[in-house]
Parts: C-alpha cells; structure tokens; sequence
C-alpha cells in the first residue's frame, strides 16, 4: 500500500511557495517539508484541514492510494 502526497502539484496549480502556505496554516517550513516529500508517517486532520482551506482543495487533491504491485492478499 502506497500513499501519494501531491501537495507540490496543488501548490505548484494555486502559484503557492512552501514558505507562503507555511505561513498561512501556522506550521515551520520544515514540517511542511516533510509532508510535501512524503516522508511524513501521519498528518493530523486538523493539518490537513488547514491545508485544503488555504489551497482551496479537498483532501483527495492533496493524498492518493496507490496499490503496490508486490503486495499479495
């Protein structure tokens, strides 16, 4: 199981820098950096929620599941 974070694409649609969001939903650069290269193990709703309303998006926009090819059920 793979989750895709696309925030650079929403960023990069809304003109956006990291900088500039950070600010706006109140968090460092560097967390948000964290988040937006996918190394991030967990955001919290309230994070995400931030996110949307200043990029003017949903959730989906920002998190894509992808299935692995090597997992097996």
């Amino acid at each position: 199981m793979a989750i895709i974070v696309n925030l650079d694409v929403m960023m990069a649609k809304r003109k956006m820098s990291l900088g500039e969001l950070a600010q706006k939903i109140d968090i460092t650069p560097a967390n948000l950096s964290i988040l937006k290269t996918g190394k991030a193990k967990a955001i919290r709703f309230s994070t995400l929620e931030a996110i949307c309303r200043a990029l003017g998006c949903t959730p989906g926009d920002i998190l894509e599941y992808r299935e692995d090819d090597h997992d097996e059920r």
